[in-house]
């Protein structure tokens, strides 16, 4: 599997998270690590995420810039990964 670092700028809303990480899944993609936190401009939050998938990132980088209350995807680092069942 490759994982891949995404950064994710949004508004805080009660769904947002929620539409960020349906989104993931449906895309096929895991996520391996997940951190939130607010943003320096008031009502924003910043998602830190570590996802891992053979698919290519590109199809959900597309997707998650479609969300009404993402503002920026940032892809940050890809490496391969080997897991191991």
């Amino acid at each position: 599997m490759i994982q891949h670092q995404l950064a994710v700028q949004a508004r805080s809303r009660p769904e947002t998270l929620e539409r960020v990480i349906r989104v993931i899944r449906h895309r096929g993609f895991h996520i391996c690590a997940m951190n939130m936190e607010a943003a320096g401009n008031p009502g924003d939050i910043n998602i830190a995420l570590t996802i891992a998938s053979q698919r290519p990132v590109e199809l959900l980088f597309t997707q998650l810039n479609k969300l009404v209350d993402v503002a920026c995807v940032e892809i940050h680092q890809s490496t391969s990964q080997q897991i191991r069942a």
